[in-house]
């Protein structure tokens, strides 16, 4: 069976993405924690199908080892998806910069274990343009296997439905972790 894959990265609307996808009927991952991630990687490293350990789902979103691998799922899942969430670099890097700031937060408080603690903003841009060019050329001659979507800007209903053919939701789209910045 086909899958649907955001291969956009983190603070570009996954979050509002999975609702949408949710909202659509399709059963959707977002995310799972380093647990998630780490069986995803597990199964890259033992030559398995990336959703070996987490399959069972329609739609997968802000799972890095999958946006990072996405020509490895575009493989392994003919027939998929993919959508590649975007937004302005400048507000993107500043969602980044205050993610990153409330995790260091809520590590003094106790409250955190992970490891994304450093803010570099050079680093991520070269990330982001880096991903950008990658999916971009990937599927350039592909145009219904890729959408590209800007959700902070308004992109909503009337772009995703018609690439999944399904009728347009007649609704607000989900607004997760949203800022005008």
């Amino acid at each position: 069976m086909s899958k649907i894959f955001c291969i956009g990265l983190n603070k570009t609307g996954t979050s509002s993405l999975h609702e949408a996808l949710t909202t659509l009927g399709f059963t959707s991952l977002h995310w799972g924690g380093h647990e998630c991630a780490g069986l995803v990687t597990r199964a890259l490293h033992e030559g398995l199908p990336l959703l070996h350990y987490v399959d069972g789902y329609d739609a997968y979103s802000d799972i890095i080892p999958i946006t990072s691998n996405f020509e490895t799922v575009d493989r392994q899942y003919p027939g998929s998806k993919f959508i590649m969430t975007i937004r302005e670099l400048d507000p993107w890097l500043d969602s980044r910069v205050r993610h990153v700031q409330r995790n260091i937060a809520a590590q003094k408080r106790g409250e955190y274990g992970g490891n994304w603690l450093e803010i570099e903003p050079e680093v991520w841009k070269l990330e982001y343009l880096l991903h950008y060019k990658k999916v971009s050329e990937y599927f350039r001659n592909r145009p219904k296997d890729l959408l590209f979507m800007d959700i902070c800007t308004g992109q909503g209903y009337e772009t995703l439905c018609p690439f999944l053919n399904r009728p347009v939701v007649n609704a607000p789209f989900p607004r997760k972790n949203f800022t005008n910045r």
